[in-house]
């Protein structure tokens, strides 16, 4: 099943805690002007660097269009290489037949004259730049400025790592939709008052119709347990690859914390988020599970004056050990949630006769399985 093969590409340590140092790199697609300084404290919204998009490149035979040679066009340029045109500017002209024929070029866009050849007859045009404003994602500081890149911001606070995740970064208010982490989400939850503008946290599953809802009113994003696959399809009206997602133009930022189907939300995932209800989170559905890891998330920077508490039950080197919370990675038991309660050190045969190291992983106070090591992530909470 695609389910089981998306499954198969994470890596263990997807996380979620109360006192994390988040430190993101914010670079600039080309070469441009970085505004931050190091130390310097900025907000989500502050512009840390800035560039210019080179625009579109349109091509004309002046030659042809003309009815002179190539080395005869420079004599008849109305404009300068360089100049700034608009759209119907007559940028050359000929005039035949004793100057009773006159043929003209007009520009065809807005934008700059660049060159014309001597050689070919070809005149090139490009339309103005597209500026590119990189902010900070989220309040923090700056450690690192990258000249003409970027810089690196880093925060400390909550950070809620999810398995699959839609559109790209928000930043706004949490609001608690759901009483329960194993609610199911209907459209009729979310009131427009409430949720417009705001990351609406839910339960188990959000529905096609729930994410539609909350497009139409101008939900920020949506954080639950689950969504259903084949509705990813039907919201977006295209499959999506397994790869890389993100830059679905969505209007909504979709967050998946466990997995695809009904599966109710963890609950001190559940906990965390109801914790910091009301506070400000950075939100980014981008997802990569090829050629290096980028998890979907909710990152909730402390406020100012304020140092997150140890949490107790955070790991400090993490990793597979007894009493270790793990997700599962792959079918049968993919996106279920338990504690380890044994590690034998011999292998054991699977039923595709591999012999692998295992796990024995509790679910429940009787519901217990024998799972390969490579089929779970850890749980840093």
């Amino acid at each position: 099943m695609l389910r089981a093969r998306m499954g198969d590409a994470y890596t263990p340590g997807l996380t979620v805690t109360g006192n994390a140092v988040v430190r993101k790199l914010r670079r600039l697609p080309l070469p441009g002007e970085v505004l931050a300084k190091v130390g310097q404290k900025v907000t989500a919204s502050d512009v840390v660097a800035r560039t210019e998009l080179p625009g579109r490149v349109h091509l004309l035979n002046f030659s042809n269009l003309l009815g002179v040679l190539p080395d005869e066009i420079a004599g008849k340029l109305r404009v300068e290489p360089g100049a700034a045109i608009r759209e119907g500017d007559i940028l050359a002209e000929s005039k035949s037949l004793f100057g009773l024929l006159t043929s003209r070029v007009k520009a065809p866009i807005t934008g700059t004259f660049e060159s014309v050849s001597e050689v070919t007859g070809q005149a090139v045009m490009r339309e103005p730049p597209t500026p590119v404003e990189v902010t900070a994602y989220m309040d923090g500081q700056v450690v690192e400025e990258i000249p003409t890149e970027g810089a690196i911001i880093e925060t400390r606070g909550a950070l809620i790592q999810g398995i699959f995740g839609l559109s790209g970064e928000v930043y706004a208010p949490i609001v608690m939709v759901s009483d329960d982490p194993g609610q199911v989400l209907s459209p009729g939850d979310l009131d427009e008052a409430t949720c417009r503008g705001k990351v609406v946290v839910g339960g188990s599953l959000a529905t096609v119709e729930v994410m539609r809802r909350a497009i139409d009113i101008g939900v920020a994003a949506v954080v639950v347990g689950g969504f259903a696959y084949q509705d990813i399809r039907e919201l977006l009206g295209y499959d999506v690859g397994v790869a890389v997602t993100g830059t679905e133009n969505l209007g909504t930022t979709l967050v998946v914390t466990e997995g695809f189907g009904q599966i109710a939300m963890a609950g001190a995932t559940f906990a965390l988020l109801r914790e910091h209800e009301g506070e400000h989170a950075s939100v980014n559905g981008a997802t990569q599970i090829r050629a290096g890891v980028i998890r979907p998330e909710v990152v909730i920077p402390n406020p100012p004056g304020r140092e997150a508490a140890a949490r107790a039950d955070q790991p400090g080197a993490g990793g597979l050990e007894i009493g270790a919370k793990v997700r599962c990675i792959r079918a049968p038991h993919f996106g279920r949630i338990g504690e380890v309660t044994q590690l034998p050190t011999d292998l054991m045969e699977m039923p595709s006769e591999t012999r692998v190291r295992v796990l024995e992983v509790t679910f429940g106070q009787r519901d217990a399985a024998i799972i390969p090591r490579a089929n779970v992530e850890v749980i840093e909470r």
